[in-house]
């Protein structure tokens, strides 16, 4: 019998608490202290599945970094790793 097959870093969805222009303040349950980094992906807006992602690096309180990703087509926070 052959495992089903599944996607290596698939995003998976997180909590997120936000603030103004969708800068993230909290994710799942972390004190964010700072963002490296913001940026915009579209990808295949010309077809029925258009890609249209504003990803965040963050640094939690804590120290740790993390990249986060708020879908802009389809709603939702999500996280790759």
């Amino acid at each position: 019998m052959t495992p089903a097959a599944r996607r290596l870093g698939a995003p998976r969805a997180v909590r997120v608490c936000a603030g103004v222009g969708g800068r993230p303040l909290e994710v799942e349950g972390s004190e964010i202290s700072a963002v490296r980094e913001s940026w915009l992906v579209e990808d295949s807006w010309w077809s029925e599945q258009p890609l249209r992602r504003r990803y965040w690096e963050l640094v939690t309180i804590d120290g740790g970094d993390l990249v986060v990703f708020r879908d802009l087509v389809g709603g939702g926070w999500f996280r790759h790793r």
